[in-house]
């Protein structure tokens, strides 16, 4: 069975950090849950919740579990500045109104991913689109069913997402493959697509992106299902998770052997796209054509 965790109920990437400690500070102690939860004076549902991320903590809360497991004054520290970022809002915020809640929890995993390799089979990625093609793939996804100021705020979003690349410190890893079909859709026209190529030609230049082209002529492949991006995260402890996306719902793939699945795809893909260089001549000859 899939191990999946429902982006619109999803924890925050600290907050699940945040309970993987607590549940191996449990486990170090040799403590069972039930165990814990007798000494602590809660219900064994209350732990788990926590040891799973479900819920939030407070900080007396964290202070007697850590008091139990008789933690360090610097990991004590460390991890009640954990909790308080775990409460902290993001950027995203701002944009509330006009942000589904699945979107956002993604938004936040993605702001703490340290690498992704993604495969989006329709559309450029998100954090490689123009702000004109974002805009018209925004327009057609929603269908006409919302005002023009929300797809301007969603492209905004979008646009403000791609600092992840450029920032300074830490930027994120991005290694995608896109099929050529994709390329040669005309979303908003030629003009449109001669700045797409260019800004495409313009990050592959970057020393932390990848752009592989799968041609058109390599046929079936093993990600026919849809798109799917594999997301690391900087600490070690914190396990990879694949962000799985249709037209109606996300999802966040958890599950090892899934994982694997995933890993296994991505792997498949890229030997079969073009290399880094070969897809960088191709882009610029379908730019040359616009």
């Amino acid at each position: 069975m899939l191990e999946i965790l429902m982006a619109e109920r999803g924890p925050t990437v600290r907050r699940r950090r945040l309970a993987g400690e607590l549940r191996r500070l449990r486990e170090r102690s040799e403590m069972t849950i039930d165990a814990a939860a007798e000494r602590l004076g809660w219900s064994t549902a209350k732990v788990s919740r926590i040891e799973t991320a479900r819920t939030g903590i407070t900080a007396p809360d964290l202070t007697t579990m850590l008091d139990l497991y008789a933690v360090g004054e610097d990991r004590r520290v460390a991890l009640h500045a954990l909790a308080r970022a775990a409460r902290k809002r993001g950027w995203w915020d701002a944009y509330a109104d006009s942000t589904p809640s699945d979107y956002a929890t993604y938004i936040e995993l993605e702001a703490e991913t340290a690498s992704m390799r993604a495969f989006d089979p329709l559309v450029v990625n998100g954090l490689l689109q123009t702000e004109d093609y974002a805009r018209e793939i925004i327009r057609a996804a929603l269908m006409a069913l919302s005002p023009p100021a929300e797809i301007q705020r969603r492209v905004e979003v979008r646009m403000t997402r791609q600092q992840l690349l450029a920032q300074e410190d830490s930027p994120l890893n991005l290694w995608t493959i896109i099929p050529e079909s994709a390329l040669q859709q005309q979303v908003g026209g030629r003009e449109v697509m001669a700045a797409q190529y260019a800004k495409l030609v313009e990050e592959s230049e970057r020393g932390n992106v990848i752009i592989q082209v799968l041609p058109s002529a390599k046929g079936a492949h093993p990600a026919t299902a849809g798109q799917f991006a594999i997301m690391e995260f900087r600490e070690p402890y914190d396990p990879q998770v694949v962000y799985v996306e249709s037209m109606t719902s996300s999802l966040y793939v958890e599950g090892e052997v899934e994982i694997y699945r995933y890993t296994l795809a991505f792997d498949h893909l890229r030997a079969m796209a073009l290399d880094p260089q070969e897809s960088r001549a191709l882009i610029l000859s379908m730019a040359r054509q616009a």
